[in-house]
């Protein structure tokens, strides 16, 4: 699973799981998007919502896009939990000698 952050030129952040990437344009599927909060921390609401669920990709073309980046490690794990990756990894534990 490839999860980005793409800044729309909307405003709006979205992660994504990046399923392709072209000169021309991405395809993405299960947005969320960035909602920051006022104490600094922020949560995540599903973007594009009335799209069929049972084709769930989306093409947006690069010219649309201000910036795409890479998430931040606990980001992409609570994605993950989201869309139910089968493979969820525990935080690591450091053994103390």
């Amino acid at each position: 699973m490839n999860v980005k952050l793409f800044r729309i030129m909307t405003g709006e952040e979205v992660i994504a799981e990046l399923l392709e990437e072209t000169a021309s344009y991405i395809k993405i599927q299960n947005g969320l998007v960035v909602l920051p909060s006022a104490n600094g921390s922020v949560g995540f609401a599903p973007w594009a919502t009335v799209i069929d669920r049972d084709e769930p990709e989306l093409t947006i073309k690069n010219e649309h896009l201000v910036y795409t980046a890479s998430v931040d490690e606990k980001i992409e794990k609570k994605y993950k939990e989201i869309y139910g990756s089968p493979l969820i990894t525990p935080d690591e534990k450091k053994l103390l000698l």
